[in-house]
Formats: structure tokens, C-alpha cells, sequence
């Protein structure tokens, strides 16, 4: 058997594998921080061209084209499941009926750590903004809960953070709307980016927060619509962007190990979409599935691709509901360190 068949086999093994889950969520709440990886539809009445919900998005979703930067699921929509909740947890733009004890995804297309990030697309919700978003549903549920017991139900809770991308692709790399690339190196950046994150996810714990998934960057390099911009002599990826990527989760990595040392009653993990993208990768060539306008996202009401399932990336930006299947399973079940680290989503959601 040949290596890249092996490579297939992995890949649909992981692809395909479900958790039976019986009975009442493995954690009674799930609040989610991020950009468009993320965001179920917390853009959809901003004045940004990051907003996706029309056709061709969501056309393997059941509710159609919600927000979603993708064909159907995300992520953490299927480690939504793997954790055993009955429903997707709702956008903070939508909480209205909704039951915002069982938590609530601020994640905003084109937002990043920094608050400019992204902006050239038009208004989002930077990571600051998240924030205070956190902080006003906090509210809303200590009177619900009651004072005396809202922290003890904050504590239970899982805290997904996936960010970061956008402040290299939607303002480092972007010189000529942001002057970040020349005020810092690149690693000076990764640095500056991490350090204020920390700041963030300090924060969040002192609204409660006790057990966080930190999701570092996939291979930017490796984005359809980096390698067509970016891209010179037919180059498969943008090693610059790669780079910069790596530097970031090189410096993430170790904020988990700090923040364990730091924060003794919390638990940080590192999931490495890194390695996880770097398999992917070997599996198919960087075809995008959809038609696609001047800023990566397929064109309205365009017919995609009918093998959805082959394709790495839906637009020129954002992976296929079968590439978050397994970056979902591999980041829950973790087969070994590289992946997640000190350990996966499925243990960490037991301690």
C-alpha cells in the first residue's frame, strides 16, 4: 500500500468516525471566541463584505445558509455534537428565545486579536469586542442562575478560542491598509498577537472561565486565495505566511504551559491545526469548490461543486464540512501529542 493511500484511509477514517453520546452534555455549557471558522451568523447584519449567508453557503446545512463560512458544519459545530449537545450553540447576534445558560458563539467573520484587524472588509467583532459581549451574557446568566451559583456553572463550562488568522492575512500581510508588517518583524508580531490574547483569556477566567481549548493557527501559506495573490512561479504555498503561522502556535503552545503554572485552578489545552492541516493537505490538490468574487468568497447563488467531499476548501478561504469533520474528531480525540496538547478536547471536558 502506497503512502498516499494510507494517507486516504486516515483521512476517511477520521472523517467518518462518530461518538455515541447518551444522555445529558458532557458539559452543561459551551462559549465559543473566533473569526469566520467560527462564526455561525454574528456578521450577517454588519455593513462587511465578510458575511456569508447566502447560497452557495450552507448548502449541506439543514437550516440552509445561516452565517457560515462553509458548505455545512464547522468545527465546532461537530465538537458541538461530540460533546452531546442537542442544538448548535446560537450566535450572540441571535440569543434572543434562546437559552443562553447552555452558552453562546461570538466568533465574527474577519475579526482577529487586534481591533483593526479585518476592518478593511468593513465593521466585526475583534476579539476585545467578544469580550465584552462575554461579559453582558455573564450578566444575563448570574440573573438567571442567581449570584451565588453562576460561577459554580461557569467553572463546568468548555471555552473554545480560535483566533488569530486574520491578523496576518486581513492586516499583516495587507501592507497597504495596515502598517503592522512595518512596525514589527514577524516574530516581534506573533509575540505582540499571543501576548494580547493572554491579556483576553485572563480575563475570560475572571468572568468564570476554567477549562479552554486554545486553537493555534492552520498553514496560512496554504489558502487558495494567498497562493493566487501572493503566489509567484505556480508555488503550491506561501512560505512567509506559513512561517508566520508556526510562530504563532510556537508561542501559543507555551502560553498553555504558563497559564496551567499560572492559573492553578484552570486548564488551558493547545489544539495544533497546524498538524492537522498538514495532513489534509497531502490528501488533495488546493482546489477551491465554489466560483469565487475579488475577496474569496463564492459568488451568490453560484452552483459549487458536486464533490464536496474531495475538496480541502469550499472558497478561497475556508475548508469543506469534511475537512472540519476531521480537524473536529482529531481535536476531540487527539491520537497523539501533536495534535493536542497536554491533552484533547474529550479529556479535557472530563476533569
Amino acid at each position: 500500500m502506497d503512502h498516499k493511500t494510507k494517507l486516504w484511509m486516515v483521512f476517511f477514517f477520521f472523517s467518518s468516525a462518530t461518538y455515541c453520546v447518551v444522555g445529558k452534555p458532557q458539559v452543561p455549557c459551551l462559549f465559543i471566541f473566533g473569526d469566520s471558522l467560527s462564526d455561525s451568523g454574528n456578521n450577517n447584519n454588519l455593513a462587511t463584505d465578510a458575511k456569508v449567508n447566502y447560497r452557495p453557503y450552507g448548502i449541506d446545512f439543514p437550516a440552509g445558509p445561516t452565517g457560515r463560512f462553509t458548505n455545512g458544519r464547522t468545527s465546532i459545530d461537530i465538537i458541538t455534537e461530540l460533546l452531546g449537545f442537542d442544538h448548535f450553540i446560537p450566535p450572540y447576534a441571535n440569543t434572543h428565545g434562546a437559552d443562553i445558560v447552555q452558552g453562546v458563539n461570538y466568533a465574527s467573520g474577519a475579526a482577529g486579536i487586534r481591533n483593526e484587524t479585518g476592518t478593511q472588509l468593513g465593521p466585526n467583532i475583534s476579539m476585545g469586542l467578544q469580550l465584552q459581549h462575554h461579559t453582558d451574557i455573564v450578566s444575563q446568566i448570574a440573573k438567571k442562575l442567581g449570584y451565588d451559583k453562576v460561577q459554580q456553572h461557569l467553572n463546568k463550562c468548555l471555552y473554545y478560542v480560535n483566533i488569530g488568522s486574520n491578523d496576518f492575512l486581513n492586516n499583516y500581510f495587507l501592507p497597504q491598509h495596515y502598517p503592522t508588517k512595518g512596525k514589527y518583524t514577524t516574530d516581534q508580531y506573533a509575540a505582540a498577537l499571543v501576548q494580547e490574547l493572554s491579556t483576553y483569556l485572563k480575563a475570560i477566567h475572571g468572568l468564570g472561565a476554567r477549562k479552554f481549548s486554545l486553537v493555534g493557527l492552520s498553514l496560512l501559506g496554504c489558502v487558495p486565495h494567498e497562493i493566487s495573490t501572493h503566489g509567484k512561479n505556480d508555488s503550491r504555498c506561501i512560505q512567509e505566511e506559513n512561517n508566520a503561522a508556526l510562530l504563532f502556535n510556537d508561542k501559543l503552545k507555551p502560553l498553555v504551559d504558563h497559564l496551567n503554572k499560572e492559573l492553578t485552578d484552570s486548564k488551558f489545552i493547545f489544539i495544533n491545526s497546524a498538524v492537522i492541516r498538514l495532513s489534509q493537505l497531502k490528501l488533495q490538490d488546493l482546489v477551491k469548490c465554489c466560483k469565487v468574487g475579488s475577496n474569496g468568497q463564492c459568488i451568490p447563488n453560484t452552483k459549487p461543486c458536486k464533490a464536496r467531499n474531495l475538496h480541502p476548501f469550499f472558497d478561497a478561504f475556508h475548508p469543506t464540512e469534511v475537512v472540519n469533520k476531521l480537524s473536529a474528531n482529531l481535536a476531540y480525540n487527539a491520537p497523539a501529542p501533536s495534535f493536542a496538547y497536554p491533552m484533547d478536547i474529550g479529556r479535557l471536558v472530563k476533569l
